[in-house]
């Protein structure tokens, strides 16, 4: 039983938003930047699976605690799957949101919208001090478009979801953390979390 998870990012946009979607868990989530010191893991994985429990895992292993991380991409049909992994750093080490987007933006000028077709998807890992990884994720699939909107983060502003017209950055935060790849998976989490704060069940 755990009345507490370690939150492994760095990432305040991500704190927020795991956060607050997590609020209604019912369990203290603390993220690692509280702390006066905390591990930066290199994530040089392939897949946002192995980053995810990469993260989690040298997190846990470092506070002796259960720990959450995330590893999240944007998939381009008409990029073979890219940036996918590389999404954080698709323009380079240390670049901005605003770098990124403008570099994918670039990649498709003169691609039809028809062809635009993407998938965000999020990754959670859930990780105990033994080196146990739970894994859960979610998607969300779309179509690249010009900068739309000014809430959300990272590939938000050029996601437009067809169903509600709008980029995720666009969305309500009430709407986006209900229909986002990520909610969609940290929905998952939350049934994981509970079971470790409940294990009996009872």
């Amino acid at each position: 039983m755990i009345n507490r998870i370690i939150l492994a990012t760095n990432n305040r946009h991500k704190v927020e938003e795991i956060k607050l979607i997590l609020k209604d868990v019912g369990i203290e989530i603390v993220p690692m930047t509280s702390f006066s010191s905390y591990p930066v893991t290199i994530e040089n994985e392939k897949t946002l699976e192995k980053n995810a429990s990469k993260k989690a895992r040298e997190a846990a292993d470092f506070f002796k605690e259960w720990t959450i991380a995330d590893d999240s991409g944007i998939e381009v049909d008409y990029l073979d799957g890219n940036p996918g992994v590389y999404s954080a750093r698709y323009a380079g080490e240390k670049c901005s949101s605003y770098e990124n987007n403008k570099k994918l933006l670039e990649a498709l000028k003169n691609v039809p919208q028809k062809k635009r077709i993407a998938k965000l998807k999020t990754v959670i890992a859930i990780a105990n001090p033994r080196g146990k990884v739970l894994l859960v994720s979610g998607e969300i699939f779309g179509i690249v478009k010009g900068r739309a909107g000014i809430g959300g983060f990272g590939y938000d502003p050029v996601f437009y979801v067809p169903k509600y017209k709008k980029t995720l950055a666009e969305l309500s935060l009430d709407m986006k953390n209900s229909i986002s790849h990520r909610a969609k998976a940290l929905k998952k989490a939350k049934k994981i979390i509970r079971e470790l704060m409940n294990p009996s069940g009872k």
